[in-house]
């Protein structure tokens, strides 16, 4: 029903309620997993009527904590699903580990059957690494951008909040799970039912698969300039092979003494400063979430030797590359 008390007629009357499967995988993130149920739930408080019904599955049917600590009672392991079923695979943090050999292994059996899979927030990744991607357009979350794009070359990733391409699906995380099960209930009953589960969650902006996910650059950085802006654009599509300062400064029109100024004015550090601490983010994501060798680490990033990369990452970080690596394999080994 909407908010004055009537319910949303639907265009179509369901013979059963279609199901969503939601694979919860360790350390799952739950507001990507929670706004989606509550999109489902919202649907059929709405309609008056059980258009959605969803089950919980975990590895070994045990129960599954997410990224907050707080644990879930799953109603089953993998078990075999039903034709018609969409599984929602939900990723969060340290999404490799937690995309383990048997998990693989059903993803692979249950897309042979033909089932239409989705992967929330980073299980993107846990998709691509069944292969189930290859040749597809995806998304995951902009922090996981780096990394997946090195990994999975075959996959035309986006910055896109969500991504549906064919029977696969994938999300940005967070709150793009909202736009995708607007999107998915508009398609199944109709946009006005959409607009009411909008209009209960307090959402007033839905997005669409044309959205990026990001803040734009001027918001990011709190500086609305234009220029400043398309030369930060330009370093961060450019970071593997960096622009020199002054072919950045004529190419928004400026000098490079104009360029200098600009960046010390707005955000207190040089131009070729703010360029090396993109590439140096970059670089740490890298070290944390692949396995890459700290060579192609420093290549992928512009640095032209592993000597000058190790200096440079240690001047910002207070550590070296390789112990930075050692960390996080200590780490993901607890």
């Amino acid at each position: 029903m909407d908010v004055q008390g009537h319910f949303v007629e639907v265009k179509t009357a369901p013979d059963k309620p279609r199901r969503f499967v939601f694979v919860l995988l360790d350390n799952f993130t739950m507001l990507c997993f929670s706004a989606a149920v509550e999109s489902l739930r919202i649907a059929n408080r709405m309609a008056g009527a059980e258009l959605y019904e969803w089950t919980l599955l975990g590895e070994g049917g045990e129960p599954v904590k997410c990224s907050a600590g707080t644990g879930f009672q799953v109603d089953a392991d993998l078990i075999e699903l039903q034709r018609d079923d969409v599984a929602m695979i939900c990723g969060g943090i340290d999404v490799q580990a937690a995309t383990t050999k048997r998990v693989l292994n059903w993803l692979r059996r249950e897309a042979r059957r033909g089932i239409i899979m989705a992967g929330l927030c980073t299980a993107g990744y846990s998709l691509a690494k069944a292969g189930l991607l290859d040749g597809k357009r995806a998304t995951t979350h902009w922090e996981n951008q780096d990394s997946f794009a090195e990994e999975f070359d075959e996959v035309e990733l986006t910055k896109s909040v969500f991504v549906v391409d064919g029977n696969r699906i994938t999300t940005a995380g967070g709150t793009s799970s909202i736009d995708l099960m607007l999107k998915l209930i508009a398609q199944d009953h109709g946009e006005e039912l959409a607009n009411a589960v909008a209009d209960q969650l307090i959402y007033s902006s839905i997005r669409t698969d044309q959205d990026t996910q990001r803040l734009s650059i001027p918001t990011r950085i709190g500086v609305r300039h234009p220029k400043l802006s398309q030369v930060i654009q330009q370093m961060e599509r450019n970071i593997e092979e960096p622009i020199s300062p002054s072919v950045l400064a004529k190419d928004v029109g400026m000098s490079t003494r104009q360029l200098e100024r600009l960046f010390r004015r707005y955000l207190n550090r040089s131009p070729k400063r703010y360029y090396m601490e993109l590439r140096l983010q970059k670089a740490r994501n890298l070290l944390m979430q692949t396995d890459m060798s700290v060579i192609n680490v420093a290549l992928a990033c512009g640095f032209a030797s592993p000597s000058h990369f190790s200096k440079c990452y240690r001047a910002h970080y207070d550590t070296t590359p390789y112990r930075e690596r050692g960390a996080q394999a200590s780490r993901l080994s607890i």
